[in-house]
């Protein structure tokens, strides 16, 4: 006899419960910060056209574990036709695009802090690994689609299935009890998630995704939606959410590997292909896509040890100070800006010289402050390391000459490196406004673009206390020097052609 609960009686009362306990296990095994802010950076980088590839670029450099798998991406054989040796994050942005690097944040963070966080099950890593290929999915469906936006589309795939993620995670026993209720009273999953959470999976997600404050158009997509013939196109937030729904699908039947998979996987692009604005056979290629994709760049893996170990070893690197091999890092980047110098945008150039600096040097920060003729003025434009948010309006001075380093190397075109800022007798040669800024600082170094002997902005980066002493040597500085000549030469050639940044420099 079935004794199965009618799934229109199932009991809600359980829902505030089991949010509590879900939130509990969280604090005991560790809250998911790093994964809630990596997701809220990258949507914010890709969906900022004006800074976008900079954005990401800054994203990407805060994590040393991601920095290595993009630059290992950027120069495997599938992006061969780009040319090898591509020795910064800033051209391999460009080279990859913000959606692959996108999916790559993302999927790696996942991998991290959930696998983390979580106990050692198979069900666990098995939902990692579907959400990662769900992102890759949609990544193909929302090319083929054209006109819509395949990065967010990635996002919100790899994040349908966080209910389903976080009870695994967290609420293995529940979960367990899921299936158990399944096998012996015949219910769906949804109808055993109601039965034995008191909600959804789907809602389990979003209130989660609420909790970190994720958009709000992302949180809508976090649901199933059943494909039926559409009179008119989807509006942007349900498109998402069914191709959302049809990537999540397709990575479980892909997953599991069944003999039926291919027939599975053909009857849902046939039934979703009219809702998505597409042919069946565009679905299917781009499945196909998907794995060829997943096969080239890296199988899905999950070694959460040996990531820990290996993100924990690069951070220490990235606050030892200056690298031993200092030199050879600048090369490496100054030939990254001299291979792009004729196709790269200034801002993209401009990118790639700050990063080259901030990693070649092991700077705590590095800066790029610009001139401003019409606010006659210079101020941080962009910047890699340890700079608040709230501190960028502070970094702001007059363009009229002061006694300072700062005016003096500006005046002067040339590097100015401080060796020792704490010095009592150096006070009265850096300005207020760096002072208040930068109170911790001991060394650092002033770098001036000029162009037709006006000065339009310098690169700056800095060592604090906590770092080891070091200098600039000769032949880093003139390295240095070399970098800035590409780049004023780049403004020279392109300030009639890309006026929006060359207006208020020249």
């Amino acid at each position: 006899m079935n004794t199965s609960p009618d799934s229109d009686s199932l009991p809600r009362e359980n829902a505030e419960e089991t949010m509590e306990l879900l939130w509990s296990r969280v604090r005991q095994r560790g809250d998911l910060p790093g994964f809630s802010k990596v997701v809220g950076a990258i949507i914010g980088a890709m969906h900022d056209d004006d800074d976008r590839e900079f954005n990401m670029t800054k994203t990407v450099l805060q994590d040393p574990a991601l920095t290595q798998k993009v630059l290992r991406l950027a120069n495997s054989a599938m992006y061969s036709v780009f040319g090898q040796g591509i020795n910064t994050v800033s051209k391999a942005v460009i080279v990859l695009g913000t959606e692959a690097i996108g999916h790559l944040a993302i999927g790696l963070k996942l991998i991290e802090d959930l696998a983390a966080a979580s106990t050692d099950s198979a069900v666990a890593r098995m939902e990692m690994e579907k959400a990662v290929l769900a992102g890759h999915v949609a990544r193909h469906l929302a090319s083929s689609a054209g006109t819509r936006d395949a990065e967010e589309a990635v996002v919100c795939a790899m994040l349908h299935s966080l209910g389903r993620m976080m009870t695994t995670f967290y609420l293995y026993d529940r979960w367990q009890r899921m299936q158990e209720c399944r096998i012996e009273s015949g219910l769906s999953e949804e109808q055993a998630a109601l039965y034995i959470l008191g909600l959804s999976l789907d809602e389990i997600g979003r209130q989660v995704a609420q909790q970190w404050g994720l958009p709000a158009t992302l949180v809508h997509t976090m649901r199933e939606v059943t494909p039926e013939p559409v009179s008119e196109p989807l509006g942007h937030a349900d498109w998402l959410a069914a191709v959302s729904t049809l990537s999540s699908q397709c990575a479980s039947v892909l997953c599991a590997n069944d003999d039926a998979s291919d027939k599975t996987l053909a009857a849902l692009a046939h039934n979703f292909a009219e809702m998505l604005g597409l042919e069946g056979a565009a679905v299917l290629t781009a499945l196909n896509a998907a794995q060829q994709t997943v096969a080239q760049e890296e199988p899905v893996v999950v070694r959460p040890l040996k990531r820990v170990e290996f993100d924990k070893s690069l951070l220490a690197q990235r606050h030892a100070g200056k690298p031993a091999d200092a030199t050879l890092i600048l090369m490496r980047g100054i030939a990254d800006i001299r291979g792009a110098l004729h196709a790269a945008s200034i801002s993209q150039l401009m990118t790639m010289a700050l990063e080259t600096v901030y990693q070649g040097l092991g700077f705590g920060r590095s800066i790029a402050f610009l001139r401003d003729l019409e606010q006659a003025q210079y101020a941080a434009r962009m910047y890699f390391g340890d700079v608040m948010q709230g501190m960028l309006p502070r970094l702001v001075f007059g363009d009229a000459y002061q006694p300072d380093v700062f005016h003096a190397a500006l005046a002067n075109d040339k590097m100015i490196f401080i060796e020792n800022a704490q010095d009592s007798a150096f006070a009265n040669k850096v300005p207020r406004w760096w002072r208040q800024a930068f109170p911790t600082v001991r060394s650092f170094m002033v770098l001036p673009l000029t162009v037709n002997r006006q000065p339009i902005g310098f690169i700056y980066g800095d060592w604090n206390g906590s770092r080891p002493s070091a200098k600039i040597t000769q032949s880093e500085a003139d390295l240095l020097d070399e970098l800035r000549m590409l780049i004023v030469r780049a403004v020279e050639q392109r300030r009639q052609m890309e006026a929006s940044w060359a207006r208020k420099l020249i």
